[in-house]
């Protein structure tokens, strides 16, 4: 794979959903503007449009358009830059589509804030760019990209630091072997979360163990006071970031698909997605880090954990698979899956394709074929 030279001008004439950039590889040099940050700032905030639109994923509901201004994106991206600027990244990697408000950010503009060199990779085949000509990274990731990173352990290890930015759904447990194997010395993860509608509203960073918990980024704030006891609530903020609905002014706060236990003023443990949590047989289950578990017993192409409804106990789960070719669900460990799970679908099917948001988001199934025996019960 070859990455083609773009310009920043051609990078921002071309904008966030144009096929050359979303599509296809190329590099972008903001490094030749050495240091200038006041010239780039110009020049992005001269070429942008006054407010651009970021469509949600689809996942939740209806796909929907928020706006920002530009002067708000070009802020979102200084948020994001100051997170990666103590790891002094001299070079970006990044593989987050710009139709996304976090691809925008982390292909296009974070670069652009730091001046340093970005390659874009569309896809998960290809070569990496050469790592030898800088010596800090910063990685921008989806999930997916732990497994590649991992793969290419040589790559890594010929980088003196690599900083992977992760701000899109539950972070794989890939992320921890990933960290194993590169080392706490060369390695270090910084994650963030939000939604299309609030932008970042938290970070956590992590060199190795496990996760910590999540911290409210300096210009948010929770919108309700904490109350005693108040256990699990859905995660409410305010911050100047929000995003706006057209023909609407920014809202004074934003309500977010997610559950989360608060542990202070600024802190919160994230639970799960209001619409990945289901409850079977009075046992609650994240559908996400179901999935996740699939991961190392499943040998198919892609799979998903979707809610449905029982007539007998109101909620359950199924289990869809995209097989690879030449083989059936007889194929697959599903005794294993079901361990890992800790529950027995209610249905296992195979179907033609899982489709996906640009980041890997669980979307819906397209052309559900039972292509093997019915129901796995």
């Amino acid at each position: 794979m070859s990455y083609p030279e773009l310009t920043p001008q051609e990078l921002l004439r071309e904008g966030f959903t144009s096929p050359r950039v979303t599509d296809e590889p190329w590099v972008v040099r903001w490094d030749a503007f050495r240091g200038d940050l006041a010239a780039i700032e110009e020049l992005v905030l001269g070429m942008l449009p006054p407010t651009v639109a970021f469509h949600t994923s689809g996942t939740t509901g209806a796909s929907r358009a928020w706006y920002r201004s530009k002067e708000f994106l070009w802020s979102e991206a200084g948020m994001l830059s100051r997170l990666l600027a103590p790891h002094r990244p001299d070079a970006a990697l990044s593989f987050v589509h710009s139709k996304h408000l976090y691809g925008a950010l982390t292909s296009v503009l974070v670069p652009a804030r730091l001046g340093i060199p970005v390659w874009y990779r569309p896809g998960f085949a290809g070569r990496l760019p050469p790592a030898g000509d800088h010596r800090r990274w910063a990685v921008m990731a989806i999930p997916w990209i732990f497994s590649l990173l991992r793969r290419q352990m040589a790559w890594v290890r010929s980088t003196g630091h690599i900083t992977v930015l992760h701000a899109s759904g539950m972070i794989p447990d890939a992320s921890l072997d990933f960290l194993a194997e590169a080392g706490a010395e060369r390695a270090r993860i910084v994650e963030v979360f939000g939604a299309t509608e609030s932008g970042g509203v938290a970070t956590r960073q992590w060199s190795e163990g496990t996760p910590p918990d999540w911290s409210l980024i300096d210009d948010v704030s929770f919108a309700d006071p904490l109350r005693p006891d108040e256990g699990e609530v859905t995660l409410k903020v305010r911050s100047p970031r929000l995003a706006f609905l057209a023909g609407d002014a920014a809202p004074e706060s934003c309500e977010l698909d997610d559950h989360v236990e608060r542990l202070g003023d600024r802190d919160f443990r994230f639970t799960g997605r209001r619409t990945r949590l289901v409850n079977v047989n009075g046992r609650r289950f994240n559908l996400d880090r179901l999935e996740d578990l699939l991961r190392p017993v499943l040998d198919c192409a892609d799979h998903a954990v979707r809610p449905v409804t029982d007539p007998l106990i109101g909620e359950h789960v199924e289990l869809l698979v995209v097989l690879r070719p030449g083989t059936g669900l007889g194929d697959l460990d599903l005794a294993s899956a079901f361990e890992r799970m800790g529950l027995r679908p209610r249905e296992v099917r195979a179907v033609d394709r899982i489709d996906r948001t640009e980041i890997g988001k669980f979307r819906r199934v397209q052309n559900i074929e039972t292509i093997d025996a019915g129901a796995i019960s």
